[in-house]
């Protein structure tokens, strides 16, 4: 499929959908669209991933040259800029789908869905739940599969990006795995799951335990994609939702080298790493026995001396291996996980 992704203003750093695509999904992206860099190339900014043109806005291509229109951002709230607006209408009256994971639902937008019906489009809103969610039975801990949950000490640190990098490379290395996808970026990136942060409460567990069941005597491993923090002020409950909900055999825990301050809310201080061990593992413990036994470590913003450095001081603060997955691979964790 031919994807353009929206990004203005915000690629490539806080684009993590956008870059969650590029890096991971089929999709062959013609453009990514952010009215900062029109002329650059993708690889300009991001080297290891697919690169594409960079272009002001969807009129800069040509109606034949795309399909999809992906909106590759999503703000704190997850509400629709309007200053996307043009973009979005352009794709519709050029005749492609529009994907969304916003909190705002495309479909729903009067304007949208008109156009969508005069041009025959899709609006796929990712975040928008399936019908007929329930509560926990608790039995994701019977299924055949070992199950390994990524957590973080904040939001945005690369639970995403370490939970597609461990299942790929447990693939490559022979082992039947899979995902399980619980927020937006994994739902585009595997064409299916769960958006556990719209689900309502009661049914948080339910969502993610259903995933678990569906998979769980398909494969050897099941690597869930975990969301916010156990101490984020406004996501902490989806994350004890997927914790109980998985009842994970293995945590990973993911952290971003240097942040100090939970991210959008900088005046509540990361508490000590090592206090996140107790926090996780005693969260779990009425579900099940699991522990981190790994941690993943972005230091995107160091040279590589410093980050060998942050990874040392990481894994001892641990008592467990620790790496970036991006930049060192995923070997060590792996040795400990499969």
């Amino acid at each position: 499929m031919r994807v353009a992704i929206l990004a203005h203003e915000q690629f490539p750093d806080r684009a993590k959908t956008a870059l969650g695509v590029l890096r991971y999904a089929d999709d062959d992206v013609v453009a990514v669209l952010d009215r900062e860099n029109p002329g650059t190339r993708v690889s300009e900014f991001v080297p290891d991933v697919q690169d594409a043109p960079v272009v002001a806005g969807m009129d800069a291509l040509e109606p034949d040259e795309v399909e999809t229109l992906l909106i590759g951002i999503a703000p704190i709230g997850g509400g629709f800029d309007e200053s996307w607006r043009a973009d979005v209408r352009t794709a519709l009256e050029y005749g492609c789908d529009v994907v969304s994971g916003l909190h705002y639902f495309l479909a729903e937008d009067e304007e949208f869905a008109r156009l969508a019906a005069e041009s025959d489009c899709e609006l796929r809103d990712v975040r928008r739940p399936p019908d007929g969610l329930s509560v926990s039975d608790g039995v994701a801990g019977d299924v055949d599969a070992e199950v390994v949950l990524t957590v973080g000490t904040d939001c945005s640190v690369g639970k995403m990006t370490t939970t597609m990098e461990l299942a790929r490379d447990a693939r490559e290395a022979g082992y039947d795995a899979a995902v399980i996808p619980t927020g937006q970026t994994g739902i585009m990136i595997e064409g299916w799951g769960n958006p556990v942060d719209r689900v309502v409460s009661d049914f948080t567990a339910g969502a993610v335990e259903e995933m678990i069941v569906e998979k769980g005597d398909e494969y050897d491993y099941l690597f869930v994609e975990g969301q916010g923090s156990i101490v984020h002020p406004a996501y902490s409950a989806v994350t004890c939702g997927i914790l109980h909900g998985a009842m994970p055999d293995r945590l990973v825990l993911c952290h971003d080298a240097g942040r100090e301050a939970i991210h959008g809310y900088e005046s509540f201080p990361l508490p000590p790493i090592r206090s996140y061990v107790d926090l996780y593992e005693n969260l779990a413990a009425p579900v099940s026995e699991a522990r981190i036994v790994a941690g993943a470590l972005n230091t995107a913003g160091l040279d590589d001396d410093a980050a060998r450095d942050a990874l040392e001081e990481y894994a001892a603060e641990l008592d467990a291996p620790a790496t970036d997955v991006i930049r060192f691979g995923t070997e060590d964790l792996l040795e400990v996980l499969l």
